[in-house]
């Protein structure tokens, strides 16, 4: 399969895992070709950031100081006692101005600018960055390294912003910030941490919308300790996803890894822990129904010539390996994890 429909397939899965980008007009979006991964997260906030401009860029109040001729705000006495600024009768001052340089049209500026730099995004999509920098003349432009990501608070005046962030984060995270002789650049394709997030939420965020009636979700999973006995000490059982209908009960854990086995004495296992997993949720679930809960290893493929496609009944539970593979077109990757829970439920 080619880059662009590689890359498509990100678009779909950043659009299960981002409402946003399904109920905002990103349908243009998805219609164009992609030779690299910086057009379509170029594509994408470009589309956003018109949308958000007809809105009106969000302001809010930022602390400023300044030494001025009056009083405005807090004077900030020690200060204006060390510079001497009263001898030549000014204040310096501490107030809040309510402005468009908020920490989050700074990420935006930056992030624009920085895939205006990339020699990879097409001359169009960077002409229209250019026009929309236009808008953001008087926003900071910022070091992007030094974006304080867990900084960055939403309420309902700037809830649209969200999106944008998170593909911002991306950008700047996912995409491998390295530097080349002092200057700035992006690898070209997501990190194996930012995939593996990015498959997780896309593998919940589908079910969501296409098998509702099977609850899809994610939760914590209670030890099945005797007489009702606890212990503090014992790991949080976090599953990745839960769907159930009626009894039954399916436990998916979505792994993205470079491997799916390990190798043992020469011979080739499955990996010991990712099983030891999902035993550990199938059996501490299945208390009061047993049978009734099933476990899925769902891997999405790597380059590996031999990848998982098992199913087997461990203590009358039934346990599955299974592959997905993103490379794929979209059509493909839709009916593997239709079949996955309507094989497993029809059981």
């Amino acid at each position: 399969m080619n880059d662009n429909h590689k890359i498509k397939n990100i678009y779909y899965m950043l659009s299960y895992a981002y409402n946003s980008l399904r109920e905002n007009g990103y349908e243009g979006v998805a219609s164009e070709v992609f030779d690299n991964i910086h057009d379509l997260f170029a594509a994408i906030l470009i589309h956003g950031v018109n949308l958000q401009i007809k809105r009106g860029l969000h302001r809010d109040f930022i602390s400023e100081e300044a030494v001025l001729p009056g009083l405005r705000g807090q004077i900030k006495i020690s200060e204006t006692n060390k510079k001497q600024a009263r001898i030549h009768g000014k204040l310096i001052c501490e107030y809040d101005e309510f402005t468009e340089n908020s920490p989050h049209n700074q990420v935006l500026k930056s992030v624009m600018c920085l895939l205006l730099r990339q020699g990879s995004v097409k001359a169009e999509n960077k002409l229209s960055l250019r026009k929309l920098l236009l808008y953001f003349a008087g926003i900071t432009d910022i070091f992007p390294a030094q974006i304080r990501w867990d900084m960055l608070k939403y309420h309902r005046n700037n809830a649209s912003y969200r999106m944008l962030i998170e593909i911002c984060r991306l950008t700047v995270e996912g995409l491998l910030l390295t530097t080349e002789t002092g200057v700035h650049k992006l690898a070209s394709w997501i990190d194996d941490k930012k995939m593996y997030d990015l498959y997780e939420r896309f593998v919940l965020a589908y079910y969501k919308r296409h098998y509702p009636e099977l609850s899809p979700r994610s939760g914590h999973i209670k030890w099945d300790i005797a007489d009702g006995g606890k212990s503090e000490y014992l790991p949080i059982m976090k599953p990745d996803i839960l769907l159930s209908y009626g009894e039954k009960t399916l436990i998916i854990d979505a792994k993205y890894y470079e491997n799916t086995y390990q190798t043992y004495h020469d011979r080739t296992k499955f990996i010991s822990g990712h099983l030891y997993q999902i035993f550990t949720y199938v059996m501490n679930y299945s208390k009061g129904h047993f049978g009734k809960v099933s476990g899925v290893l769902l891997y999405a493929k790597t380059n590996e010539t031999i990848t998982p496609d098992e199913d087997m009944v461990i203590g009358g539970n039934r346990f599955s390996l299974k592959t997905l593979d993103l490379n794929q077109d979209w059509y493909g990757i839709t009916k593997q994890l239709n079949e996955l829970c309507e094989c497993l439920f029809s059981k």
